[in-house]
């Protein structure tokens, strides 16, 4: 039977929920044990699908087509897994699927309520399809003290009852904070914390303590006596350099081996620490660095493009080199030279997004990258953004635009309608809803035996992830194609196109899906290592 941990947070929001999750599963997987990750999201949206980055970050997409919180992609990087539509739900998930059952009378008449409908319904969300593995590692969503959590706290303190001993295990990770007036390291507002989450019938077990220096040793004995948890179980969660040095300082910190004693595991499994000894020796000790730019529209809020930045690293790490990021305003392009901002850089992506805001900053920039012979990868919006290009200068179609900004002469770049989702036809129009109606998820690709981007990937068929409700016109194919813009990658049918790139150029390549969704510190992506290694190479010429 598996066994659950469920991590909560305290004193403020953002200290890295997510991230001690997956670096804690990646320690386990290290000792030999399976294990799974689920996200429990506090809020009333259905899915993070129509939520502004602005607001809540990427929208991380799984191969089942689930729009999930970013938190599933800190997961997927550091233990392998690929996340499904079952690992993160909201509440307003749950309120929709339990207000559907009672529009059908399956409460046959009895009042409906937080507790047990709600509590029941997440718990079961919690257990089910778990066999198999030896741990789940559970995130509740926003900080202790929040309304909206209330529900998730009171489910996971029932589950403590319910499951066996010594199968539940109770981590909360907290914010010491240090007070130069003080000199000093601060635990009330941890003791506070702890406070709050034991009035509601949990007691931690383990203590992850968010610090940007080490704690002394009277703070850490304050913390267990005033918490009520083993001194042992003080764990320092001490600020890193990159986020791949987690999972080696929370087993120094003794993370991994507190948690498998509170399960009653002694002695435990010898942790192969191989992969991530290797992973951050690439990190830390480069043969050299390359600059990209990243001509974005949500520059603003890096979070708005957390998979991509790692997906950036990763093929730094498979490189040996450090990769920079020049983060770019789209928007400046459009009343500005480009070449001040881009002439010094090793290569420019143009990152997904949606709106006609930042558009023609996005074309100049894959115009520039075009002329001067940068490395460019474009990505979604990417991709179409460069074929607009593309038509306006190499095909003489100067007025191609996207009908996603509105009525055009010509649609380079047009709604998609309909396509084939396996054996089933998925069918959309202009008027219907925004949420969870995109080209979501994982489809297969046929990439043309000869390309560029068939030599990266090593094979003609691929499978990838998507998220975009455009797609570029077929019909333009030929013209673009006599121009030296080649349709290098369809779907298996041929009706839609997946990647394009550029003949007579060092590196230029489109994808409409989302590459950096699969990349893996220990495992990059093909595309994001090639690209790397050609502004690596790009490095030397400029």
């Amino acid at each position: 039977m598996a066994r659950y941990i469920f991590i909560t947070g305290g004193v403020v929001s953002s200290l890295g929920k997510g991230l001690a999750s997956a670096a804690l599963g990646a320690l386990l997987q290290a000792r030999g044990y399976t294990v799974r990750l689920r996200k429990l999201d506090p809020y009333l949206n259905v899915d993070p699908g129509t939520m502004s980055p602005y607001q809540h970050g990427e929208c991380f997409v799984t191969d089942d087509g689930a729009e999930t919180d970013l938190d599933l992609g800190h997961y997927e990087r550091f233990t392998g897994r690929s996340a499904n539509r079952m690992d993160n739900i909201t509440t307003g998930r749950i309120y929709q699927d339990i207000i559907t059952r009672e529009r059908r009378g399956d409460y046959l008449g009895g009042t409906v309520q937080v507790i047990p409908h709600v509590t029941n319904a997440i718990k079961e969300f919690i257990l089910d399809g778990n066999s198999g593995y030896d741990f789940v590692l559970v995130e509740i969503g926003g900080t202790v003290g929040d309304i909206e959590a209330m529900p998730f706290l009171e489910a996971i303190r029932q589950l403590g009852n319910d499951l066996p001993r010594q199968h539940c295990v109770y981590i909360h990770l907290t914010l010491l904070p240090y007070i130069p007036a003080a000199g000093e390291v601060k635990t009330k507002p941890t003791q506070h914390s702890v406070k709050e989450l034991r009035s509601i019938g949990i007691q931690p077990d383990i203590l992850l303590c968010r610090a940007d220096r080490s704690i002394p040793a009277d703070e850490r004995r304050k913390l267990s006596l005033f918490c009520n948890v083993r001194e042992s179980a003080v764990i320092e969660a001490l600020d890193v350099s990159s986020i791949y040095d987690v999972p080696r300082a929370y087993h120094a910190a003794g993370l991994d081996h507190e948690v498998l004693a509170a399960f009653g595991i002694e002695p435990a499994p010898r942790p192969d620490m191989g992969r991530w000894n290797a992973v951050t020796e690439a990190v830390h000790n480069p043969e050299g660095e390359v600059t990209i730019a990243i001509v974005g529209k949500y520059t603003g809020l890096k979070d708005a493009y957390k998979s991509l930045i790692e997906a950036l690293a990763h093929g730094g790490i498979s490189n040996r080199v450090k990769v920079n990021l020049d983060w770019i305003e789209a928007e400046i392009f459009e009343h500005q030279d480009p070449s001040p901002y881009l002439e010094h850089v090793h290569g420019i992506l143009v990152p997904g997004g949606f709106g006609h805001r930042g558009t023609e900053g996005k074309i100049a920039a894959a115009g520039f990258a075009r002329e001067h012979n940068v490395p460019y990868f474009g990505i979604c919006f990417g991709m179409q953004m460069a074929v607009i290009e593309a038509a306006r200068s190499l095909a003489g179609i100067t007025q191609a635009g996207s009908t996603e900004f509105g009525p055009t002469p010509e649609p380079i770049v047009g709604l998609m309608t309909e396509w084939m989702r396996g054996n089933e036809l998925e069918i959309r129009s202009a008027s219907g809803d925004l949420g969870g109606t995109m080209r979501l998820g994982a489809y297969a690709a046929s990439l043309k035996p000869g390309s560029k981007i068939a030599e990266i990937y090593g094979t003609t068929h691929i499978s990838e992830r998507h998220r975009h409700r455009y797609e570029v016109n077929m019909g333009y194919r030929e013209r673009l194609e006599n121009c030296g813009l080649i349709f290098a990658g369809t779907s298996p049918d041929g009706l839609l196109p997946e990647t394009v790139e550029l003949a007579d150029h060092p590196w230029f390549i489109g994808v409409q899906y989302h590459p950096e969704l699969k990349s893996r510190p220990f495992e990059p992506h093909p595309l994001f290592a090639s690209f790397i290694a050609a502004a690596k190479a790009q490095s030397r010429l400029v």
